[in-house]
């Protein structure tokens, strides 16, 4: 079994450091000692080391909307058209070159494990694959080479709307036919070394109520995660109001999707009964500010969802950025925008939100530097522009609220460097990269 050690100016061991010791075998920790010195064959880790960022919900496809859609007006919806003209292009040569670049953009940025939550299953027609999951497979390929974890948020999507309207366009190829087709073809996946394949319930209008329960069902039987949509749009709320005369929280209450063990993601518009469900359930609530501002969806109740009982978690969703540090400081910030004041959540909380509550959203052991840990960590620059000055009793407001992707030194995925330095070890200039996959798309 491979051994590493790794020493550490500065760590965030639920609270600050100095001076650690952090020691691997095979993948995971096996000590972390504070106040040690540094063994002649440590890696140094200058600057202070966190647990590796948690991207807990992701559309890979969707960076390549960055800068291409910013312009101009409009709101979700238009925005929608242009997301499914990119969908309808991408096959599974394309999508794994363009995945790989994203997930080694976010490996830079210090994001050791990422939840794709992945529609696109079939040919743009809607004809399945020779393999059925062909496009998931390109993006668990993605992220191995990328040197990341991913949790494979399979999404069940068999509707075009409320009322049950069949899909079309480029939505043919988001549909298995029914809740069993769809466990078919996600029943020819498997776990593997740094994946999990987890559920999806796209949303209440692309999910009806039974096929809710089936999927929920299917999660809780394997004890996989369970993610999904939930009020991004006031328009969905109202449409599930008239249809069921329900919100959409409470309808996959009533459907058996809520729990600890289930990620709903936005949450944006909800009334304060939606609020109490979620929290007396335990339902995680995962965030994407960057992404909830750049379509003009809302400010969702960040803190009253947490004093309901939710953990929160983030995510970069459309990569209109892949920066967890600003995803982490923006719940906080949008929160002072909406209501005039200050200090809704603690700097501790925000971090924890980016590391270990995202890696239980995702289902992964990881996401403190503690023994018996997966060995993911990243180290942000104490020195650069953004931090220098800080202090160690202030490590983790400097972290949240002044650092930024561009401040990540090093990464470290089960023991092993994947990044340092702004560069990818093992693909390099991921700038490059990324261009490419891109030019491959026009």
């Amino acid at each position: 079994m491979t051994a590493h050690s790794y020493h550490a100016e500065l760590a965030w061991l639920d609270s600050p450091a100095e001076n650690v010791l952090i020691e691997v075998e095979g993948e995971r920790l096996v000590r972390v000692t504070e106040g040690a010195e540094a063994p002649p064959d440590a890696v140094r880790l200058p600057g202070i080391t966190v647990p590796g960022l948690a991207n807990a919900h992701s559309h890979a496809f969707h960076r390549a909307l960055r800068g291409r859609t910013q312009a101009g007006s409009g709101d979700f919806w238009a925005w929608r058209e242009r997301m499914y003209e990119v969908a309808g292009r991408l096959d599974p040569d394309s999508y794994f070159a363009l995945a790989r670049a994203v997930y080694a953009e976010m490996a830079v940025a210090g994001v050791t494990a990422v939840g794709e939550f992945h529609y696109l299953h079939h040919a743009a027609d809607g004809r399945a694959y020779a393999d059925p999951n062909a496009m998931g497979h390109a993006l668990v390929a993605a992220a191995r080479e990328a040197g990341i974890r991913i949790t494979l948020l399979d999404c069940c999507y068999l509707a075009g709307g409320l009322g049950g309207e069949p899909l079309s366009g480029v939505q043919l190829r988001y549909g298995d036919g029914d809740p069993a087709g769809w466990a078919d073809r996600v029943a020819l996946l498997a776990d593997g070394d740094g994946v999990r394949i987890g559920a999806a319930i796209h949303s209440v209008r692309a999910v009806p109520p039974e096929a809710v329960e089936a999927v929920a069902g299917w999660a809780r039987a394997r004890g996989t995660p369970l993610h999904f949509h939930l009020s991004e749009q006031q328009q969905e709320n109202e449409a599930c109001l008239r249809a069921t005369g329900l919100t959409p929280a409470a309808l996959l209450h009533g459907r058996g999707a809520l729990g600890a063990d289930a990620t709903a993601v936005h949450a944006t518009h909800l009334s304060d009964a939606d609020v109490e469900l979620l929290g007396a359930s335990g339902t995680l609530a995962c965030l994407c500010p960057t992404t909830e501002r750049d379509l003009a969806d809302g400010v969702g109740p960040a803190s009253r969802l947490v004093a309901a009982g939710s953990r929160l978690c983030l995510g970069s969703d459309s990569h209109s950025v892949i920066d967890l540090f600003e995803e982490a400081r923006a719940v906080e910030l949008d929160q002072r925008l909406a209501t005039g004041l200050r200090g809704h959540h603690r700097p501790e909380d925000l971090l924890q939100a980016a590391t270990g509550c995202g890696m239980a959203s995702l289902g992964w052991d990881a996401g403190r530097l503690v023994p018996g840990a997966l060995a993911d960590f990243t180290t942000v620059s104490l020195r650069s522009v953004r931090t220098a000055g800080s202090r160690p009793q202030d490590a983790a407001a400097q972290v949240v609220f002044a650092a930024t992707a561009a401040d990540v030194t090093h990464v470290v995925v089960g023991g092993r460097p994947v990044a340092a330095d702004g560069r990818h070890l093992a693909l390099g200039d991921v700038g490059e990269l990324l261009r490419k996959a891109l030019a491959g798309l026009e």
